[in-house]
């Protein structure tokens, strides 16, 4: 099978293109023919190794998992002989985990993984586009900010994955929302349901003297310490991207204050029902995929290039073409 294979850290001309074998799922597991997956603002920063501490898990001095890629939708191709929760032809969309290998023809994954059958109504490209932005919004406002209706909500990074994903869920859940992205974004985020948009390069939000019940950086922009005095008494400050700084301040807000800052693993997470749940958001009108641009697996370079730029709408599909049915 073709799959995309990266043997060292580095640029993007690390990823090459490469036949190699077709897996064969073990007695729990299913074998996926992918035809969807997505290159997320994670995949870069696992290919470069930077910052180090990505490395953690995938290898310090060469990616343990060469096949890159954490986002599918296919179609179940082959059962083990244990399987109950799939068959064969089954349509799917799920996040791989810490195996990577989602940038393949095939992949075989767990049946009790995170993966679920993709509803009827959506195309694979809406089934792929949900799952990482989705289930990531998701475990940070309702598990970890547990929003509530009428509370004032800003997202920093409106536009991304996440940050798209955030708006509707946090409309969704009865939030006042706020979205924070460029100039050229704002009618975008607003057509998702954010009640106003502040355009980054022109404001500064922690500047204008309104206060939010959660701030959610999800693109690790703005600090907790920048943001404390936007945030009223008892609010969360959440982000998606870890480092020494935001761990001492969680552990220290923690016992300290009356407003807490807060990173979790969101992946560690991730459930097969909250895929499913998301799925049905989707299929209701109620969730939007916003998708920004689409490459072939034989473009993964250009694809990873692109998402660098950091100036990304919503996702970036890679479409897996197959002899057959794509």
């Amino acid at each position: 099978m073709k799959a995309v294979v990266q043997t060292e850290y580095g640029s993007p001309d690390v990823l090459q293109l490469k036949e190699v074998e077709k897996p064969v799922p073990k007695d729990s597991e299913v074998l996926i023919r992918v035809y969807r997956a997505v290159v997320n603002s994670t995949d870069p920063i696992l290919r470069k190794g930077e910052p180090f501490i990505s490395r953690i898990g995938n290898g310090v001095r060469t990616p343990k998992n060469t096949i890159p890629g954490d986002v599918l939708a296919g179609e179940i191709e082959t059962v083990g002989k244990d399987v109950s929760l799939f068959k064969e032809g089954d349509q799917v969309f799920g996040a791989t985990g810490g195996s990577l290998g989602a940038h393949a023809e095939y992949k075989c994954m767990p049946e009790d993984g995170v993966l679920a059958i993709k509803p009827d109504d959506l195309t694979y490209d809406q089934a792929a586009a949900v799952v990482d932005g989705g289930l990531t919004a998701l475990v940070f406002l309702r598990d970890k900010a547990k929003i509530q209706s009428e509370q004032k909500i800003l997202i920093n990074g409106a536009s991304g994955s996440i940050g798209t994903a955030a708006v509707q869920l946090s409309v969704y859940y009865g939030a006042q929302v706020t979205g924070v992205c460029s100039s050229s974004n704002i009618e975008m985020v607003k057509s998702l349901g954010a009640d106003a948009a502040i355009d980054y390069t022109k404001d500064d939000f922690t500047k204008s003297g309104e206060t939010y019940d959660v701030i959610f950086d999800t693109v690790g922009k703005s600090s907790f310490s920048r943001c404390k005095d936007s945030l009223v008494r008892g609010g969360i400050y959440l982000t998606t991207l870890p480092s020494l700084m935001i761990v001492l301040q969680m552990l220290w807000t923690s016992v300290v204050g009356s407003k807490k800052a807060v990173f979790s693993a969101s992946s560690l997470s991730w459930r097969s029902e909250d895929l499913s749940f998301l799925g049905e958001l989707l299929e209701a009108g109620k969730l939007r995929a916003v998708i920004d641009k689409r490459y072939s697996l034989e473009q993964i370079a250009e694809a990873h290039r692109y998402v660098e730029t950091g100036h990304k709408k919503g996702n970036v599909i890679i479409t897996v073409e197959h002899s057959s049915k794509t």
